[in-house]
């Protein structure tokens, strides 16, 4: 059984470093952030050999099991991005780095967050909306892409200037039902219609997805590539201003605020997916992922 004061020890605690293979003796350093991570955030996991050796291919890294990409940033310098969504359970984690025939074998905490709950009353026309296979196929297709190339630099800017209406993490009930297995995958701002909605970074779009052609949920959305795992996605629009393989700057005009699709009304729903899982826009826009 954990004890209280272990609670509040730092996030990440060396647990082993053993020897794989019979190679030359390197050794590969571990660095995570953030230090006190909790549901919903990302972790970087930053690897690296120790001065004077070199870690020329990319190493392996996996928590609980599970492998996630790892990819150079600069020279003897690599990094994987780990996603935490609010349906996990909080608590420790194992992470094994593999490099240069050796295994760090280290334990993560991830801290508990509390998220709302919240009441959505969808109009009868919107009631019968339970999306196409189409719109379903291109969002998990899109959700799921990881390329290599880094598009962004910095952090990621507003996407609107409209208030914050719904936060991310947010369990909700639909006309009066709970909506098992959900949370608010993004933030929502309260832009009115027709305001401009901005790319948070730079990136490739690569996904325009209109309600005229099966948008039923989403209505007119745009999806932007980012790199390495990274993707943004800008839903419920008006009108969209860009075109698939078009690459964009940061700040640039993507399309406006609508109410397209399950929309209550006039909003930018903004997700953030790395690796496949929605996590909380608000870490990228406060904290430099280099």
């Amino acid at each position: 059984m954990m004890k209280p004061f272990q609670r509040f020890l730092p996030a990440i605690a060396t647990l082993a470093l053993s020897t794989l293979g019979t190679g030359a003796s390197q050794a590969i350093e571990v660095t995570v952030s953030p230090k006190q991570p909790t549901l919903g955030e990302t972790l970087s996991v930053i690897v690296t050999p120790d001065p004077g050796e070199s870690l020329t291919t990319a190493p392996s890294v996996s928590v609980n099991g599970k492998e996630f990409p790892a990819f150079q940033i600069a020279a003897n310098r690599w990094r994987a991005l780990i996603p935490t969504t609010p349906l996990e359970q909080y608590g420790r984690r194992p992470l094994t780095v593999q490099g240069n025939q050796k295994q760090r074998n280290l334990m993560l905490w991830i801290g508990q967050r509390w998220f709302p709950t919240q009441s959505i009353w969808l109009p009868p026309s919107k009631q019968d909306d339970t999306g196409t296979d189409y719109e379903f196929d291109r969002m998990d297709a899109l959700k799921a892409m990881v390329t290599p190339v880094k598009h962004w630099s910095g952090p990621f800017i507003r996407p609107n200037n409209g208030p914050l209406s719904t936060g991310f993490g947010v369990r909700r009930y639909y006309n009066g039902v709970f909506a098992n297995d959900y949370y608010h995958r993004g933030l929502d701002y309260a832009g009115y219609a027709g305001s401009p909605v901005l790319a948070a970074a730079q990136g490739k779009v690569v996904l325009v997805g209109r309600e005229a052609n099966g948008f039923e949920i989403h209505g007119n959305s745009v999806g932007i590539d980012h790199g390495q795992g990274v993707i943004t996605i800008y839903i419920h629009l008006q009108d969209i201003s860009v075109q698939e393989g078009q690459m964009v700057s940061p700040g640039q005009k993507i399309g406006t605020v609508g109410s397209t699709g399950a929309s209550t009304g006039p909003h930018l729903h903004y997700g953030f997916y790395v690796n496949g899982q929605a996590v909380d826009p608000a870490q990228w826009q406060a904290q430099n992922f280099e």
